[in-house]
């Protein structure tokens, strides 16, 4: 079996992934198994650098605030502000202080340098604005959207005036409180001023739909593409906020499921725009159903990347990440009857694995689940490996 195993095994290079794939993909994903280990996101920053250089990808997305991306982007392409204040500005759920992200940006930065316009290398969060503990205020997207169609149309088409929108939001932190997500009844997501925002912010949606043409012929491409992200957003947490304040038991699944198909609609809007890379969690790019349990609650949803594969086809591809050790919480040597245990015996400290191959070769029963002892690190599920197109393994990771 170990003979079979090897010969599915390859360096960690553009070429052997897209070796892999049938025809470059419009999204191409590349998950991780646990979050906060730099030496994997220097490993995805080496990767995505080659699939730039060699393969005409033209965005990059992470699994951070799609509204604080934006400031990102704004660096990356046009040099506005510096680089300590986009990382502190410009990421969600701390990913800022991460040296491998300052270094993805700053080699975006370095890479836009001097190219024209069109040529430029985007970069873009794909999450919603929310946090485990709960979700931003619509406000910031809500009025932004407002803004761009109140410079563009005729004032009577607008459903609303500005100060209606801040009178219906109310102060921020009636939005935010961490307390609402345990208990629904300190969501403001089902007042009356928050079912009125949500047919305003429909009405605006659909006045930016309907003024297309003339949107697209007044304003430049990117303002048109930052207003969809604006109605996205506005709309999505709107949703997400009369969900929060919702007592049923079905409650956590809707939060998830909404959180998944808020990052499937902007990854749908990158690849809209051109061939894009996207990393995040494993769990928010695979095809098969993701799951986790809530106390004692389990819950299933379907995520952004299922969503994305159901929509693109062979557009999408999902590149999960398996590793043996993280030492430093108490990741010790797989089993060598699991997955990452029959990876761990090959002699390379990382390689790219054909997962299509590597299921034939396995057969039936595959292996059982590895257990992890440390919960944020997810391992591989056997039974998925069919739907994954390549398997990025790192033998061990060192602490950051």
């Amino acid at each position: 079996m170990a003979t079979g195993i090897e010969h599915t095994a390859h360096a960690v290079e553009a070429a052997a992934v897209m070796r892999l794939l049938p025809a470059r993909p419009r999204l191409l994903a590349l998950g991780e198994p646990t979050h906060g280990e730099d030496s994997l996101l220097d490993l995805r920053n080496d990767l995505f650098r080659q699939l730039v250089e060699q393969e005409g990808y033209g965005s990059i997305a992470v699994e951070s605030d799609c509204m604080m991306g934006l400031v990102v982007d704004d660096y990356v392409t046009s040099g506005t502000g510096t680089l300590d204040e986009v990382m502190e500005r410009g990421f969600s759920h701390g990913w800022g202080a991460s040296a491998a992200n300052r270094e993805l940006v700053r080699w975006m930065r370095a890479y836009n340098d001097g190219r024209p316009a069109s040529e430029r290398l985007r970069f873009a969060g794909f999450d919603g604005p929310l946090e485990i503990t709960g979700a931003a205020s619509p406000r910031q997207a809500l009025t932004a959207l407002h803004g761009y169609l109140a410079a563009q149309v005729e004032a009577d088409l607008l459903p609303c005036a500005a100060e209606t929108l801040d009178r219906l939001l109310g102060a921020d932190d009636r939005w935010t409180n961490p307390a609402a997500m345990m208990d629904p009844s300190r969501s403001v997501g089902q007042s009356a001023e928050a079912m009125r925002l949500r047919l305003l912010a429909d009405d605006l949606v659909a006045l930016l739909d309907a003024q297309m043409p003339h949107l697209s012929a007044a304003s430049s491409r990117d303002d048109w593409h930052r207003a969809r992200l604006y109605g996205r957003t506005a709309t999505g947490l709107l949703r997400y906020h009369f969900w929060m304040a919702d007592t049923s038991p079905g409650r956590m699944t809707r939060l998830t499921s909404l959180r998944g198909s808020m990052m499937a609609g902007n990854l749908l809007a990158l690849a809209e725009r051109g061939p894009a890379l996207v990393h995040a969690n494993n769990g928010h790019l695979q095809r098969a159903k993701s799951s986790m349990r809530m106390g004692d609650l389990p819950v299933e949803w379907w995520s952004a990347g299922a969503i994305a594969s159901a929509h693109l086809g062979k557009g999408y591809a999902f590149l999960a990440t398996a590793l043996g050790t993280i030492r430093h919480q108490g990741v010790d040597t797989p089993p060598p009857d699991t997955v990452e245990g029959l990876l761990y015996a090959l002699p390379e400290d990382r390689c790219v694995v054909d997962a299509r191959r590597l299921a034939t070769v396995l057969g039936d029963p595959r292996p059982a689940p590895r257990a992890s002892p440390y919960f944020g690190y997810a391992p591989l599920d056997p039974a998925h490996l069919a739907a994954i197109d390549g398997i990025v393994f790192i033998k061990d990771i060192p602490q950051s």
